[in-house]
């Protein structure tokens, strides 16, 4: 049975992708602040983790035997979007607070970079495996706001250059792109939005396995791809039944 390590399972995206990989036939491991409280299938194996800790992420590694994918699904970011009562997400970048750098750098792209060192060193040795890193369109086209785009710019980057570095070794790593992904945060303001085309967390975990399983992914390693354009390349449809539409760069 292939392993699979999804970072930021507690909920959201990383959530939904374990639910997935446990039913493509994963040993999934999940990872989380929180995660010993959430919502998961009772197969999945939760280990309680800071990926803001080093010592955290060391510890959790090395409760996992084996390790075939890592998912990077951890991010900060998203909370504290008011300040004393106003709403600052979308400020310029000489008024936006200290601890959105902080929250996005830290727990985001450096915690996808030391899960990735981790994963590597077992994936070299065994000559085999797959990284993928949840990013977003904003690292290509400005959306929101600036730290926002520096962010998933460099998660998109790590994600490039550790593929090159990792090729020899027939390991892959790539960024995936999901669209409107009906997480709690998405629900809870449900009523304001257009839900037709957005898609299940549970979707991207079925893109993924089904990049994963792809004879030809040496060929995706480095690159930037879309979720909903790979599933309809994989046949892969959400859990509604829906083939949910690829976002465009002109779309978002």
């Amino acid at each position: 049975m292939p392993a699979a390590l999804v970072t930021g399972a507690s909920r959201g995206v990383g959530r939904g992708v374990a639910i997935s990989l446990a039913e493509a036939g994963y040993d999934v491991f999940a990872t989380g602040r929180s995660i010993a409280m959430a919502d998961l299938p009772p197969g999945v194996q939760r280990i309680v983790c800071d990926h803001t800790k080093d010592m955290d992420v060391e510890a959790a590694f090395a409760q996992i035997p084996t390790l075939d994918l890592l998912v990077n699904s951890a991010w900060g970011g998203y909370e504290r979007m008011l300040e004393n009562g106003q709403f600052t997400w979308g400020a310029p970048f000489w008024e936006q607070p200290e601890h959105r750098w902080t929250s996005m750098m830290d727990a985001g792209l450096r915690a996808a970079f030391v899960a990735s060192q981790h994963a590597a060193r077992r994936m070299v040795a065994a000559k085999h495996g797959l990284i993928v890193n949840i990013s977003f369109w904003p690292a290509q086209k400005y959306v929101g706001n600036a730290i926002y785009g520096i962010a998933k710019a460099a998660t998109d980057k790590l994600a490039a250059d550790t593929a090159h570095e990792l090729r020899a070794h027939n390991v892959a790593v790539a960024s995936l792109y999901p669209g409107l992904v009906r997480t709690e945060a998405v629900m809870a303001a449900a009523e304001w939005l257009d839900l037709s085309n957005s898609e299940s967390p549970e979707f991207i975990g079925r893109v993924i396995a089904a990049l994963a399983a792809d004879p030809q992914l040496m060929d995706r390693s480095g690159k930037a791809l879309v979720a909903a354009a790979l599933a309809l390349e994989y046949g892969v449809k959400d859990i509604d039944g829906k083939q949910p539409k690829p976002l465009t760069l002109a779309d978002v």
